[in-house]
């Protein structure tokens, strides 16, 4: 499952912890850690086409702009693909980076 942005969700643990109690313990402790304030039930994720609640990000700027306001399943069937916004956000790691190049691939 690929996330509108091209990240791929079968590689996400909080996507993966909606499944996996122990693995979403573990992802709260670590936020706790670091002065985060969760509870393990909240770490879950349905992806980008699932339940908004049951996202782990739903104000996500990419998703909004994606679905809600353009109706696209995926950003790379945007007629401004790949925009500002995304390639800003791809910039702020090698996995994100990676999310465009896939949906670059999907655009050919």
């Amino acid at each position: 499952m690929i996330a509108v942005c091209g990240l791929d969700c079968s590689e996400c643990d909080i996507y993966k912890a909606s499944t996996e109690p122990s693995l979403a313990r573990k992802i709260a402790d670590a936020i706790n850690r670091r002065g985060g304030k969760v509870s393990a039930d909240i770490i879950k994720c349905a992806g980008c086409r699932g339940e908004r609640s049951q996202h782990w990000s739903g104000n996500c700027k990419l998703l909004n702009c994606c679905v809600d306001d353009k109706g696209h399943e995926s950003c790379h069937e945007c007629e401004e693909f790949p925009c500002f916004q995304l390639e800003e956000w791809a910039r702020r790691s090698a996995r994100y980076g990676e999310a465009l190049r896939r949906l670059k691939g999907l655009r050919a």
